[in-house]
């Protein structure tokens, strides 16, 4: 009976230790289930997570560019907001130009307002479509003015003189341009002082204070601090509200990639920083010394 007894004690313990064990190998599967199921789990919250970051980050740029930005499809470039009067400029690069047919277009209420046109380059060279397009914007009525690519270290005064020459000296246009953004490796001490004759020339004569044109990184290395007196025509690509440069402007020009009716080739855009009285203004010639 005792050996009985023992035996059946013996079996149940076997019977225990063998429901240990299933329920120990139970355990152990469900365990790497449960392991292999966190690192789906986790893997996939990841990469929701991941591509929530993306979404949100191509909604905001998105939704701060449009802040000041807004696009135009018939002009093919988002323009700036809040300012009432957007312009061109152009050179023989854009071919034979339909001055009518720019005048006449408009998008979203956005028309082109005026244009800057190639006139001169150093001492001699004159833009080939310069008198044609100077005939043609002004029998448009698009208000205009012409621009001279000052090339550094040459002569102001003769630089001055070639513009003098092909630019009609005209009531209502825009104040000239001397367009420089380069430096050919002239010292900047140099360059700046001929450009200083060029600006006194053109004044003298036109009765009107030109408008330096270059790039905000040109500006920024080598005109900052020297012609703070005079109205600044600033190139700056890519940027959502306005150009970076630490003083005010008078254009600035976003875009080169612009579509305009009557123009085969892209188009330099540009706006003004002012409203239609500030514009008007800025055709009138300075009062005769």
């Amino acid at each position: 009976m005792a050996t009985q007894k023992k035996q059946t004690r013996q079996k149940s313990k076997k019977g225990n230790k063998t429901q240990s064990n299933k329920t120990q190998g139970k355990s152990n599967i469900a365990i790497r289930l449960m392991g292999k199921h966190f690192w789906k789990i986790l893997g996939l919250v990841t990469l929701g997570m991941l591509l929530f970051s993306i979404a949100l980050y191509i909604y905001n740029a998105r939704h701060h560019k449009d802040a000041y930005f807004a696009h135009y499809k018939e002009f093919g470039i988002d323009l700036p907001e809040n300012f009432q009067i957007h312009g061109i400029d152009v050179s023989h690069h854009q071919g034979k130009i339909n001055w009518p047919m720019v005048k006449s277009m408009e998008s979203q209420q956005v028309k082109i307002g005026f244009v800057f046109i190639k006139a001169t380059e150093g001492y001699s060279l004159v833009d080939k479509s310069f008198t044609d397009n100077w005939f043609q914007a002004g029998l448009a009525g698009i208000p205009r003015g012409a621009y001279h690519f000052f090339i550094a270290g040459k002569s102001g005064a003769l630089q001055a003189g070639n513009f003098i020459r092909h630019v009609p000296k005209e009531q209502g246009t825009l104040p000239p341009v001397i367009d420089i953004e380069q430096r050919y490796g002239v010292a900047p001490a140099l360059f700046r002082k001929e450009l200083q004759i060029m600006l006194d020339t053109l004044e003298h004569y036109y009765k009107q204070r030109p408008i330096i044109y270059t790039y905000a990184s040109f500006y920024n290395d080598y005109l900052a601090g020297h012609f703070d007196d005079y109205p600044l025509w600033v190139a700056h690509y890519f940027e959502l509200k306005s150009p970076r440069i630490h003083r005010d402007w008078l254009f600035w020009q976003h875009s080169e990639k612009g579509h305009v009716y009557g123009i085969k080739r892209l188009v330099d855009f540009n706006v003004f920083d002012g409203d239609s009285s500030d514009f008007k203004k800025l055709v009138q010639p300075l009062a005769e010394n």
